[in-house]
């Protein structure tokens, strides 16, 4: 799967942990990270965040799933006036545009639902400029709580960080929080432009995972 052409999105919708799952769920994702980025802190950390926002970062394949899709999940599932009771700049609602095409759909995605009576919403949109990577523990976090599937899954894998990379990884976490299911997770992998043979140990492996 690494043929596939790529975009990035980098939006923030509170705490990191629950967006990775949500839009990692998707298929057209190919990978997913959590980190910060929009403020002006150097080197931030989980611990020290300075005015970063805690931010996921989006890898999608644009002939399955566009930027508009992906603009219209994030304001479907969230309420940037008030995410989920947080306050302050650590889960500020937010977009980061990476090309004067993003910043152009934001503003139609917009658009189309002031007309839907959906409002102004309470989102930070700039230009984006830098983003930094959480540590590891934050990465495929609820994946991570089921201890037999990163085992099952680093037979396939040579190392956390390779596993964390991949797209498996990111449906699997979306599966873990309850936004995929494994039989429409193993449909998606049998379609996978990949070997058969590679496929089936795929498919084997997810399989085998007691939840």
């Amino acid at each position: 799967m690494n043929e596939i052409h790529t975009e990035t999105a980098t939006l923030a919708m509170g705490c990191f942990w629950g967006p990775e799952a949500l839009f990692g769920s998707l298929p057209g994702v190919v990978r997913t990270r959590t980190g910060y980025a929009g403020g002006t802190s150097s080197e931030p950390t989980y611990r020290r965040m300075g005015d970063h926002t805690e931010t996921v970062e989006v890898d999608f394949d644009p002939a399955v799933l566009s930027y508009e899709d992906l603009l219209n999940v994030f304001w479907d599932h969230h309420r940037p006036e008030n995410i989920n009771g947080y306050k302050g700049r650590q889960y500020q609602s937010m977009l980061l545009y990476r090309s004067l095409e993003q910043k152009e759909m934001i503003g139609r995605v917009l658009q189309k639902r002031g007309a839907a009576g959906k409002g102004e919403p309470a989102t930070e949109i700039h230009r984006f400029a830098v983003f930094y990577a959480a540590e590891e523990r934050h990465q495929k976090y609820y994946l991570k709580r089921h201890s037999h599937a990163v085992e099952r899954l680093l037979t396939l894998y040579p190392s956390i960080a390779e596993m964390d990379r991949s797209t498996l990884a990111a449906r699997l976490n979306g599966l873990a929080k309850g936004y995929a299911n494994r039989s429409g997770v193993l449909e998606e992998i049998n379609r996978w432009p990949l070997p058969e043979e590679e496929r089936e140990r795929i498919m084997a492996c997810v399989r085998s995972i007691r939840w």
